[in-house]
């Protein structure tokens, strides 16, 4: 049975966070310095653009934080073998952990599920050959509930390893992450992908809302992530002394 998360450590919470660090106009050293931070906190990845690969691999190497690369990222609307390729390449050149795609919601919404499904699976098939696992970002704020949840059992049948909310660069609203999203995912998973929660996560009793109703992994933005994770009132550890992240 899971711990509770307000009784986990920072180190714990931390695992739950792929640290993004996407934004466009971030400059190479707002990149390293978001980068660091990521790793700083102990995230499980920092998730990054693909022209950011040889900094992140530079600067992960030895530590515990790995490497998510966006792939198509943030329309999804390549064609699958332009996807594949774009997925090859990411696996082959680079130490990548996970690659998140972006599934064609368009198709979602137009209901052309065998579409949707061949697109995911040519590019699982293709990260799977080189052990990476894939998230499947659905762009949740565009979809209705059923949408939703026809996704999910879609993706999971393609092979995903996850099915995620969002890209965080939806602009019509903001959503996200809603309790409402992720429950409708859970309850038609059942177990069989895990779940990353992503947009919309900016406060420390949301986030671990999230954990203790079984999420797997969150996408936090990185002025969000020392908020979530609390760090302000992380002050010292048993010893008396700061406590080192």
């Amino acid at each position: 049975m899971r711990k509770k998360a307000s009784e986990m450590s920072v180190r714990e919470l931390a695992a739950y966070i792929d640290q993004s660090v996407l934004k466009p106009e971030f400059t190479e050293a707002e990149i390293r310095k978001y980068i660091q931070e990521g790793i700083d906190f102990g995230c499980r990845t920092v998730c990054i653009n693909p022209s950011s690969l040889d900094i992140a691999q530079e600067m992960c190497k030895g530590t515990d934080t790995k490497i998510c690369v966006v792939s198509d990222f943030p329309f999804g609307l390549s064609t699958t073998a332009s996807k594949v390729m774009q997925a090859k390449m990411y696996c082959e050149g680079w130490d990548i952990f996970e690659l998140d795609m972006v599934a064609n919601y368009g198709w979602i919404r137009s209901g052309k599920w065998d579409d949707v499904r061949e697109d995911i699976r040519a590019v699982c098939d293709e990260c799977h050959k080189h052990n990476v696992e894939v998230k499947v970002i659905f762009e949740t704020d565009a979809l209705t509930l059923d949408e939703v949840k026809k996704a999910t059992e879609v993706a999971i049948e393609a092979g995903a390893d996850f099915v995620k909310t969002s890209t965080g660069f939806f602009t019509s609203k903001t959503d996200g992450a809603t309790v409402e999203v992720i429950s409708a995912m859970m309850d038609v998973a059942k177990g069989r992908c895990k779940i990353k929660g992503s947009g919309g996560i900016r406060t420390r009793e949301h986030f671990l809302t999230l954990i203790d109703m079984g999420i797997d992994r969150m996408g936090i933005g990185f002025k969000s992530t020392p908020v979530v994770l609390d760090i302000a009132n992380q002050k010292k550890d048993d010893a008396g002394c700061k406590e080192t992240y």
